[in-house]
């Protein structure tokens, strides 16, 4: 079963954007990591310094993985000063019988 999962990425004002441009190189290699099946930016149409990834990995596992290798190759240490709080990574289990 898939694991989906909602990552808020809180962004101080005015750097919205900026995240955004980093992602857009980052997520080609977020795409090619082991268990990756699909994701998804999204900013808030309201507060556009909030960004939001929607992923889904095979496992959970996989997820938990991908971000050890974010933090060991210093990613998410570069995003200090774009965020203005800690990520909020939530796991969603899928029910696609319901």
């Amino acid at each position: 079963m898939s694991q989906t999962i909602h990552v808020v990425f809180p962004c101080q004002e005015g750097k919205g954007a900026e995240l955004l441009g980093i992602l857009t190189e980052a997520l080609v290699d977020t795409r090619a990591f082991e268990g990756c099946e699909s994701i998804e930016a999204y900013s808030n149409s309201d507060h556009p310094d909030t960004v939001v990834l929607w992923e889904k990995f095979a496992t959970r596992a996989n997820h938990e993985a991908y971000l050890a290798w974010r933090i060991e190759n210093g990613m998410l240490e570069m995003l200090g000063p774009i965020l203005a709080s800690d990520l909020e990574v939530t796991y969603y289990d899928d029910h696609p019988d319901v």
